[in-house]
């Protein structure tokens, strides 16, 4: 910066020395336009150093995390109790809103009777597998008596002192008792099936009531939505009366988290050339007119939306002449020292990174950036 100024006094003094001191050449409005002229390009030097030197947003705006509160109910519920204030600070885990308990706790006793049921259902599976074993062995002794009576029958009417129908009952009975024993071998093996159907050791029967009555317990402790966060909410428009869950409508109000509070400006993509994290920043932020609060740059991002394209079946078009747009920027996230409450999420100001501290380019847009500052206490006006 000082070459500027030496280059610029030069210049000065040149023009006095030549059209006033001695004369040399009569000044005229040619030769006035001309010396304006040059020392105007002269001033490019000035513009050039505060954009690279000290570049600065002029949009900044303070960004928060928040989190949309969604109930997590399996249905549409009444609310009926709002436990929070707006604009009040809550801790993590303070209760915030109480919906109707009771289709949750009835549907819970529901689901507790029905485990103790399936419970006792494997204990009847457990006496029809010993039953269907019994009926199966008991067939198996009918058989051989059977098989007994076919053949001593068949042995005595072969000797004329049994009748033939003695012979051919028992031959009957004894096919009859095998497809006995076989329906009973089948009614056994589907008693066993479900009384030994186990996930991870228990009967799946008694795990799915189980696991539903897990999901019921889940929903019923969500009948009190907490905070999932320390921070606040600022519109709050809940009321008891009002129905929400599953399919009457979404979040219900915008949760903002204290954590990971920071300045987010908008820079010129050519003016980042040197910006680095952790330079030193001065905000001028319009909530306080007249004061300058520091920081250091914490992440440049570079990236922005108008070089993504969605996924399309339709082939992309480019103009020949292209629309006038606006000039490309990336964003700066900076991270503001002292107090972060005195941020609130939203508010905006001017931001300015002094990616060499030493320039005396610094100087002047210290200066530029408390003018604007100051200016805050006048403009806008408010009519």
């Amino acid at each position: 910066m000082l070459f500027g100024f030496v280059l610029l006094f030069a210049y000065c003094l040149l023009v006095w020395a030549v059209f006033f001191k001695f004369k040399w050449m009569k000044f005229n409005i040619a030769w006035a336009i001309v010396s304006a002229s040059v020392g105007l390009h002269l001033l490019i030097i000035f513009m050039i150093g505060l954009r690279f030197m000290t570049p600065m947003a002029t949009e900044a705006r303070v960004v928060q995390h928040t989190i949309q509160l969604t109930p997590r109910l399996s249905e549409p519920t009444l609310v009926t109790a709002v436990l929070v204030e707006p604009n009040v600070p809550v801790k993590k885990g303070q209760p915030l809103f109480q919906f109707d308990r009771r289709p949750y706790e009835m549907k819970v006793r529901r689901l507790e009777a029905s485990l103790a049921q399936s419970k006792q259902d494997v204990l009847v599976m457990q006496a029809d597998l010993e039953a269907a074993t019994a009926k199966v062995a008991r067939l198996k002794s009918d058989l051989v008596y059977a098989n007994y009576q076919s053949k001593l029958s068949t042995d005595l009417a072969g000797k004329g002192a049994g009748p033939e129908e003695d012979a051919q009952k028992w031959t009957a009975q004894v096919a009859a008792s095998k497809a006995a024993i076989l329906e009973a071998q089948a009614e056994e093996a589907r008693a066993r099936l479900r009384y030994t159907s186990q996930i991870d050791g228990m009967n799946t029967a008694v795990a799915e009531v189980e696991a539903e009555l897990e999901l019921a317990r889940y929903y019923l402790e969500n009948t009190v939505m907490v905070a999932p966060e320390d921070g606040y909410i600022v519109n709050l428009q809940v009321r008891p009366g009002m129905v929400a869950g599953d399919v009457r409508f979404g979040a219900i109000a915008s949760f903002i988290c204290d954590a990971d509070r920071y300045l987010l400006a908008n820079f010129f993509q050519e003016n980042l050339k040197y910006v680095k994290p952790g330079q030193t920043v001065e905000a001028a932020i319009d909530l306080y007119p007249g004061q300058i609060f520091t920081g250091k740059v914490e992440a440049v991002w570079r990236g922005s939306g108008q070089g993504q394209y969605l996924p399309s079946g339709v082939l992309p078009t480019f103009n020949f002449v292209p629309a006038e747009t606006p000039q490309g920027q990336f964003a700066v996230a900076i991270r503001l020292d002292g107090d972060q409450s005195l941020f609130p999420i939203g508010t905006q100001g001017r931001a300015a990174i002094y990616t060499n501290p030493t320039s005396g380019f610094v100087v002047l847009r210290k200066i530029g950036i408390r003018t604007y500052s100051w200016f805050n206490w006048l403009y806008p006006f408010s009519g």
